[in-house]
């Protein structure tokens, strides 16, 4: 099948630039020694999750417990849910994945930890754990100070193995002069969290961290020696605009169909809310919602559920018709995917494979 006789709207995925993707952040893990435990939050398909292990990935990580049952699909040897597992049934979820592969549960609390022993220790399997510090966003994590009584606690718990620290540094929004800082200050704060831990006695066999803006400057953290980026197999408009990747680094774009140019200046796409997701730029920047390839100037700058306004200005009629076809890159492509049902492969104007998205939809 061609590109061009796929209905719209369509998530296309480059593979040429997906495989570049992998390849070079594969590389660089392997150049740095460190662990790559790509995040499947992004692709939540069991075969892309394959190709990372394929290339290296020491394991995969995931939010939530149904997304790890997707994902045995892919036969990791390591699973990392990192997200606190709370309630009897995600419990029981994690268990069943856990008597299938090795996995490691991030959590940041006394209660997290003792309903995860109790789990463990009645089904009678070990469940690793990360425990998790907060070094900047203030989403979840304990503050330095608390870690060690955490760490403590999980150690005196049956059923649990420590592993080691777990941070996310999704603070550094950009690689800015303050996002750079942010990177150095990292370089300080983690070797001085795990010397402490290491002088009362715990020695973290992991210590994981990363994301996708920071990706590249990972091995100028200290003792970091695990990384859980998970945009990078594609790449969005925040990754360009925040400094950690090039429009040719995109291998992500949303095939749309102008439905309409009734009004001066503007066409309107096949594609709403329901296609792109409303997240706008995680750096702050405009007010758009994602770029258009065949006209980058234009702005796309407003949505309904079912259409995409996209204002193409210059004072002069547009140069679109009702039946061309667009492509868009999405703002944040890991929402974006959670709305579609397939993505697919393309390369050289030909769908050469698709792929069903498993983990679409896993919130528990």
């Amino acid at each position: 099948m061609l590109v061009s006789e796929l209905e719209t709207p369509a998530l296309l995925i480059d593979l040429d630039i997906m495989e570049r993707n992998l390849e070079r952040v594969a590389t660089y893990a392997r150049e740095h020694g460190l662990r790559l435990r790509p995040h499947t939050k992004t692709h939540k398909t069991p075969e892309l999750a394959r190709k990372q292990l394929d290339l290296g990935a020491a394991g995969l990580a995931v939010a939530k417990t149904t997304e790890a049952e997707v994902m045995l699909e892919a036969h990791p040897d390591d699973m990392l849910v990192a997200y606190p597992v709370l309630g009897q049934q995600k419990l029981e979820r994690l268990i069943r994945v856990a008597q299938a592969t090795q996995v490691t549960v991030a959590l940041d609390s006394d209660q997290a930890a003792c309903g995860l022993s109790a789990a463990a220790v009645r089904a009678g399997v070990t469940i690793g754990v990360l425990t998790e510090v907060d070094v900047g966003l203030h989403r979840v994590g304990v503050k330095p100070a608390q870690l060690l009584a955490l760490v403590r606690a999980v150690c005196a718990l049956p059923g649990l193995r420590w592993e080691g620290v777990t941070f996310y540094p999704g603070h550094i929004k950009a690689l800015d002069d303050a996002g750079l800082a942010a990177i150095d200050q990292l370089a300080v704060d983690v070797p001085a969290i795990i010397t402490q831990l290491k002088a009362e006695g715990f020695e973290p066999r992991i210590v994981s961290g990363g994301s996708t803006p920071a990706l590249f400057h990972s091995h100028r953290i200290p003792m970091l020696n695990e990384i859980r980026p998970g945009t990078y197999i594609f790449n969005d408009r925040n990754t360009v605009e925040c400094g950690a990747c090039a429009w040719d680094d995109c291998a992500v774009s949303i095939l749309t169909t102008v439905v309409s140019t009734a009004v001066d200046h503007q066409m309107v796409l096949d594609g709403g809310s329901k296609t792109f997701s409303s997240d706008r730029l995680s750096t702050g920047g405009d007010a758009l919602f994602g770029r258009i390839v065949e006209a980058p100037a234009a702005r796309f700058h407003k949505m309904n559920e079912e259409h995409a306004y996209v204002d193409i200005g210059g004072g002069k009629p547009s140069a679109f018709r009702v039946g061309d076809r667009v492509r868009v890159i999405p703002n944040h492509v890991c929402v974006a995917v959670n709305l579609h049902e397939r993505l697919y492969g393309v390369r050289n104007g030909a769908v050469e494979t698709v792929w069903e998205v498993k983990g679409r939809g896993k919130l528990w």
